[in-house]
C-alpha cells in the first residue's frame, strides 16, 4: 500500500514543483524498516532558488502588503485543506515517524490544527499602540507655543524566515513555523529533517490548492550544506529552529555574522516533582504514560521523576507495573501504545546512555533492553532507573527515548533545587494534594511551563518555550506572531 504523500518527488519553490537533481533518499518506516518512498534531496542550488524566491516575494510581492485579515483568509483555507486530509496525514505520521496511533491522532495532528485556529483568532487583534500625547517646548521658538506630538507603535513582518524542523512531531513543528510566519506577513523557506521529508513536502500541495502567492512558502530538503546556507545567508532575516541543543547553538553561531534573529525551541530534561501527599498510583501512571509518548522522543517530556522518599518505594512499584502493561510494536496496529525510535542511530544513543546510567550506579528497575519478538524496527523498552543522583549523566543529558530517572527528596526546597539543577528549563510538573503549595513551588521552577496536577490534560494555547539552554522565544499563545514581527514607532505632530 502506498503511504499518502510519499510519491512527491520534487521540491516546492516559487509556487512550482522543481526537480531536485538525481539524488533520492530512501525514507524508511522505523517500525518495519521498509522503504515508504524516495524523497528528493535538495542542494545548494535549491537553497539559493528558495531564498531568492522568498526574498523577491517579500520585497516586491503582495503578501506582506496584505491586511492581516486577508492573509488569515488564506490560512483558513489551509486549515480546511489540511482538515480534509486528516486521515492521510495520520497514516503518513504513523509510517514516517513510527508514532502510536493514539498519540498521532491527538498530539501529532489534531492539536496542530487547533493551534492554527487559535492563531487565526488571535490575529484579529489590533496590536498597534497609541502612546499618550506629548507636549514639549518648540526647540526653534522656546518662547512660542508648545508643540504637541503623538506616537503610534505598529508591528510589521520581519522579512524572510528560514524554518528548520525536527523529526519527532513533524506536522506540528512544520505548521508551527508556517502559521505565525505567514500570518505575520513574512515569506518562508521550510527545511524538514531528512528523516521526515514528506510531512513538509505535503504543504506544497496545500499551497497550490489554496492559491498561496508564489514565493510565500517554499519547501526544500537537504543536509547540513542546505541548512548552513539558510542560517548564514544575509537575505534571510530570521531563523526559527526546533531540535537539539547542540544544533541550536550551531545555528546561533552561524546566524551571528549577519546579526539575524533566531527563534529556538530546543531540548529539555524536565522534572516531575511528586510530593509526599500526591496520589501515588495516579502520579506513577501518568509519569510512565508521558515517558512513552512517541517513544520518549519529545523535548518537553518529564523524564526526571523527583519523588518524595516516603512514597518512593510505592511509586517505583506502581510505575514498573504500569510500564509492564504497555504494548510496544508496529503502530500500524491501533492497539500498540508505543512505537519505535526514529533510527538505529538514535537507539544506539539511548542504549549507550542507559549503559552509562547503570555504570554510574543507578539501578534499573524496569526495562533496559529491547522488547522480545521485535526483530525489525528500532524498538526499545520503557526503562526506569531508581537510586539516581541528579549529578549522574542519565539525569543531566537529554536521552530522547523512553527513559525515566527516579530521584528521591525529603523537603520541598530540595525538590525545587533538584528540578532547577539542570542546564535546561523547558517544562516541569508537580503532583500534590495541596494545590496552593504546588502553585507556590511552580513559581520557583526555572522553566517555560509547569503542569500542576497534570495541567489541563492537553497542550493548551499558551506560550511554550524554554529557559536557559532550552531555547529562545515562545511558540503559541496570544503573542505568538510577535516572534515574527518587528516593532516600529511612528512619530507625528498633532495640530499646528
Amino acid at each position: 500500500m502506498t503511504i499518502p504523500f510519499t510519491t512527491i518527488d520534487k521540491l516546492y519553490i516559487d509556487g512550482a514543483w522543481v526537480a531536485a537533481g538525481a539524488e533520492r533518499d530512501a525514507i524508511i518506516n522505523p517500525a518495519s524498516e521498509a522503504v515508504i518512498g524516495h524523497a528528493p534531496v535538495g542542494n545548494a542550488a535549491a537553497a539559493e532558488a528558495a531564498i531568492a524566491a522568498a526574498r523577491e516575494a517579500f520585497d516586491n510581492g503582495v503578501w506582506p502588503r496584505m491586511a492581516m485579515a486577508e492573509r488569515a483568509t488564506y490560512l483558513r483555507r489551509m486549515h480546511a485543506a489540511l482538515d480534509a486530509r486528516r486521515p492521510q496525514i495520520v497514516a503518513l505520521i504513523v509510517a514516517e515517524v513510527g508514532c502510536a496511533q493514539g498519540v498521532t491522532h491527538g498530539m501529532q495532528v489534531a492539536n496542530p490544527l487547533d493551534h492554527l485556529l487559535a492563531a487565526l483568532e488571535h490575529s484579529t487583534r489590533d496590536d498597534s499602540v497609541r502612546l499618550p500625547i506629548d507636549i514639549t517646548p518648540n526647540p526653534f521658538n522656546p518662547d512660542g507655543p508648545r508643540k504637541m506630538g503623538g506616537t503610534t507603535v505598529v508591528r510589521e513582518p520581519v522579512g524572510v524566515v528560514a524554518g528548520i524542523t525536527g523529526y519527532n512531531f513533524p506536522f506540528l513543528i512544520n505548521l508551527a513555523k508556517i502559521v505565525p510566519a505567514l500570518l505575520a506577513g513574512n515569506t518562508l523557506v521550510l527545511k524538514p529533517s531528512p528523516f521526515t521529508p514528506f510531512s513538509a513536502l505535503l504543504f506544497g500541495e496545500i499551497a497550490e490548492e489554496i492559491g498561496l502567492p508564489k514565493g510565500v512558502l517554499n519547501v526544500i530538503t537537504g543536509g547540513p550544506e542546505v541548512g548552513t546556507m539558510l542560517t548564514s545567508d544575509p537575505r534571510v532575516d530570521l531563523v526559527s529552529f526546533t531540535g537539539s541543543e547542540g544544533v541550536g547553538a550551531a545555528i546561533m553561531a552561524q546566524a551571528a555574522p549577519t546579526l539575524k534573529r533566531v527563534h529556538l525551541e530546543l531540548g529539555g530534561k524536565s522534572a516531575l516533582i511528586v510530593r509526599h501527599d500526591a496520589d501515588v498510583a495516579r502520579a506513577a501512571a501518568m509519569a510512565v504514560a508521558v515517558l512513552s509518548v512517541n517513544a520518549g522522543q519529545g523535548c518537553a517530556l518529564l523524564t526526571r521523576l523527583v519523588v518524595h522518599n516516603s512514597i518512593r518505594k510505592a511509586f517505583v512499584e506502581t510505575a514498573c507495573a504500569v510500564a509492564s502493561q504497555f504494548k510496544i510494536g508496529d503502530p500500524a496496529d491501533p492497539s500498540v501504545a508505543m512505537g519505535p525510535l526514529i533510527r538505529e542511530s538514535q537507539r544506539s544513543k539511548v542504549e549507550n546512555l542507559i549503559a552509562i546510567g547503570r555504570d554510574e550506579g543507578a539501578r534499573i528497575v524496569h526495562g533496559g533492553g529491547r522488547p522480545a519478538g521485535l526483530d525489525k524496527g528500532f524498538f526499545t523498552e520503557i526503562t526506569i532507573f531508581d537510586d539516581v543522583d541528579n549529578a549522574m549523566t542519565i539525569a543531566q543529558e537529554e536521552v530522547f527515548g523512553p527513559v525515566g530517572c527516579i530521584i528521591g527528596f525529603d523537603t520541598d526546597e530540595e525538590a525545587v533545587r533538584i528540578a532547577n539543577d539542570s542546564r535546561y528549563g523547558l517544562n516541569g510538573g508537580i503532583e500534590t494534594a495541596d494545590a496552593a503549595k504546588g502553585y507556590e513551588m511552580a513559581l520557583q521552577i526555572r522553566s517555560g511551563s509547569v503542569m500542576l496536577n497534570g495541567g489541563t490534560g492537553r497542550m493548551s494555547y499558551a506560550p511554550i518555550g524554554g529557559y536557559k539552554r532550552s531555547g529562545v522565544g515562545r511558540e503559541y499563545g496570544p503573542d505568538w506572531l510577535h516572534e515574527y514581527q518587528n516593532q516600529k514607532s511612528i512619530f507625528y505632530p498633532v495640530g499646528l
